[in-house]
């Protein structure tokens, strides 16, 4: 499976950005996908989730404010990020994983997509 991660870039802190993931490979489509991210100096951490089946999974800090949602005729998924903050800032992972359970943990993920970087300013 090859995931392709798009649209991040610099944003005003207050604005929104949406973020797209297109992931090729697998002929059924079934899966989980979801979005990571890694601040400066900092541990990569989970960011949102959604399975298969439609389960879905947010970090706290960003429920509320970050919206994932998949196109699974187009084997794509989507993270709209809304009212962002400064502590947004980071190069944000798209990740894969062939259970249709939804996880949060990276390990859990088999397939990675290269990191597109989101700057909010403030």
């Amino acid at each position: 499976v090859q995931l392709q991660a798009s649209g991040g870039g610099p944003v005003q802190a207050g604005g929104s950005l949406r973020l797209s993931c297109k992931a090729s490979g697998r002929a059924d489509g079934r899966g989980t996908l979801g979005w990571f991210r890694q601040a400066p100096g900092k541990e990569r951490e989970f960011v949102a989730a959604k399975s298969w089946s439609g389960t879905t999974l947010y970090a706290d800090s960003v429920k509320g404010r970050f919206t994932i949602a998949r196109d699974s005729d187009k084997n794509m998924v989507n993270l709209t990020m809304n009212n962002l903050k400064p502590e947004d800032t980071a190069v944000y992972y798209c990740a894969g994983r062939t259970t249709i359970r939804a996880s949060q943990y990276q390990a859990h993920y088999q397939f990675w997509g290269q990191g597109t970087l989101v700057t909010v300013s403030s």
